[in-house]
């Protein structure tokens, strides 16, 4: 990691008109401001950065307050698009020193981010010593601080938010390329010095993702750029940009380390990558190719076994719930959907509860496309449709094989439909998914393929539907005002508005420990019981606007019910909760 060097003091005959304007706003009495400008000059450091950690001001207000004091606008660095190839105009040690960074040049100009308008020192020396004409921009201080650390370890190949201490122990995790040798030679005309770099930005982009929670990283090629990206919580964020003509050797580590052939790159390929984290932890990516038009496009979807043994407790749950569950999965038959679009975190909630389940008294069977989490005690299987192994092949095969417990990776079709519900009245307790909206919907889209009404309201007792949502920074979330005509508008029922209650949204400036004002995500459920009167509206084809209606007079929370839970509690925001749930 990049350590931040005191930047060195500078000309502060202007700074004189900034402590000024400060007070003249009010931000800063003039006793404090003089105060702060004697404790910057004794302490021998920029007062900028004096005023934004002793002063209690945001970095964006000393930013608007020097924009107006200087006569020059302030950007925002999130909008500026930083070439990495500015960057390396500058000595590192002239961009430590200073805190500047450089971000984009026209002719002989160099256009410069500082926070401090009032560095003529640090200026001159820059213009000095690279000969190029400097036009400074004002930014934020702590954005600044931050791209600095960022870009600096990209071009050194660190990986960015590491200490150089966790950098250190980069040459400790071991990316499991056993078949490397047995590979084809990579053909990229480069010496074994020049790919090192490759190497080392390859296993640090893998292991930034791995710090970030990341779920996926793309690398992506493009006519005249080269870009890699990572879905933190749900969402899709830029990482870095790699020079374009290194492309296909990023392309081909990547494949060497997940085995497959370097020199087919016309078609798709799938692989599987495993990183080992120490002796006591494994991660695997499931790596997939694709041919574009600018070079091959190469998806890592990152498959933590940790999060299998994640406890029912832990994924969002309100407590009703949760009970709701728990007493489904003890029954010894019955079936068990869960739904909700990709990515909704399915595939955890099912393996919370097999992970209950998971017991030496049990036998348990799954089907899978294929097996992300390998679990220990439970009979795993990758159908294979190409060879016909499919879903359905599995499961007659399982039920030869003596199960209680049958996980099916997902419903598709009319004959696994049939064999799940067989299963399901014969005495075994089967667990799978389907692509559906929310719960009545299920029902319906079941009736839809052709299960007959009676087999679904004999064997269905539970479905839940689900969505993912952003948790709010505990940090840095900031506190709403919202009328009680708005909370209605938003669909708050008046038995939760009854109730004191403080709402919360995101900061979108983030902190250090979130992305924009959230970090981590959390579950949203509908959990639905099927009664005895919603079977008999099974079996008399209900549709599912009617379904919902017999929910709602049962007390069954809809997804946006159960979200507004959320929000109530402060856990997320209503805007998250109006991205990812419609009204």
């Amino acid at each position: 990691m990049v350590t931040q060097t005191a930047a060195n003091p500078t000309n502060r005959t202007s700074l004189g008109s900034l402590l000024q304007a400060l007070v003249t706003q009010g931000l800063l009495s003039d006793a404090r401001a003089r105060q702060l400008d004697q404790e910057a000059r004794a302490a021998n450091t920029p007062l900028i950065p004096h005023l934004v950690e002793h002063a209690n001001l945001s970095a964006r207000d000393l930013a608007l307050t020097a924009s107006i004091c200087f006569g020059r606008p302030a950007m925002d660095l999130n909008a500026i698009v930083i070439d990495p190839e500015c960057v390396r105009k500058i000595d590192e040690r002239l961009i430590q020193a200073h805190r500047v960074l450089p971000f984009f040049e026209r002719g002989n100009t160099l256009y410069i981010a500082v926070s401090d308008l009032g560095q003529e020192r640090a200026l001159d020396e820059i213009r000095f010593k690279t000969g190029r004409a400097i036009e400074p921009i004002l930014v934020e201080h702590d954005k600044l601080q931050r791209f600095i650390g960022d870009m600096l370890d990209n071009i050194n190949g660190i990986m960015p938010g590491v200490s150089s201490d966790e950098a250190n122990l980069l040459n400790e995790v071991d990316l499991d390329s056993s078949a490397e040798a047995a590979s084809p030679s990579i053909e990229v005309g480069a010496s074994q010095d020049d790919e090192q770099p490759i190497i080392r930005f390859v296993k640090n982009t893998i292991l930034h993702a791995i710090q970030k929670e990341a779920s996926d990283i793309h690398f992506e090629a493009y006519e005249k750029f080269y870009r890699v990206r990572m879905r933190i919580d749900g969402i899709l964020r830029d990482y870095s940009h790699p020079p374009v003509q290194f492309k296909e050797r990023i392309a081909a580590r990547i494949k060497v380390l997940a085995r497959l052939n370097i020199a087919e790159r016309r078609l798709p390929q799938d692989g599987k990558i495993r990183v080992n984290l120490g002796k006591q932890r494994s991660i695997d990516f499931r790596v997939s190719s694709i041919p574009a038009v600018y070079g091959e496009k190469i998806v890592l979807r990152l498959l933590d076994a940790s999060m299998s043994q994640m406890g029912i407790e832990s994924l969002g749950f309100e407590p009703a719930q949760k009970e709701l569950y728990l007493h489904a999965l003890n029954q010894s038959h019955g079936m068990i959907l869960v739904t909700g679009p990709t990515g909704s975190g399915k595939t955890v909630t099912m393996y919370a509860g097999i992970n209950h389940l998971n017991t030496s008294e049990r036998n348990i069977s799954t089907a899978e496309d294929p097996v992300e989490i390998q679990l220990a005690g439970v009979n795993q299987v990758n159908v294979y449709p190409a060879i016909g192994l499919g879903f359905a092949e599995a499961l007659r095969a399982f039920l030869r094989q003596d199960p209680d417990v049958i996980l099916v990776g997902e419903i598709r079709d009319l004959p696994t439909a049939e064999i799940a519900v067989k299963a399901a009245q014969t005495g075994h307790l089967v667990l799978s998914t389907l692509h559906t909206n929310d719960a009545p919907q299920t029902l319906t889209r079941l009736l839809d393929i052709g299960v007959p009404a009676y087999s679904v309201a004999s064997s269905i007792h539970l479905i839940i539907s689900q969505r993912l949502t952003r948790k709010l920074c505990e940090h840095c979330k900031q506190r709403s005002n919202l009328t009680p005509q708005a909370l209605a508008e938003a669909g708050f029922p008046p038995a939760l508005t009854a109730q004191p209650f403080k709402i919360f949204h995101a900061n979108p400036e983030g902190c250090p420990q979130c992305q924009q004002g959230y970090r981590g995500r959390i579950g949203v459920y509908q959990v639905f019981p099927i009664s005895d009167v919603m079977s008999e509206l099974m079996m008399n084809r209900a549709s599912a606007i009617q379904i919902a209606a017999q929910a709602h007079t049962e007390g069954i929370w809809d997804l946006r019910r159960a979200g507004l839970e959320k929000v109530a509690h402060g856990i997320t925001s209503l805007e998250e909760i109006d991205r990812v749930i419609s009204s």
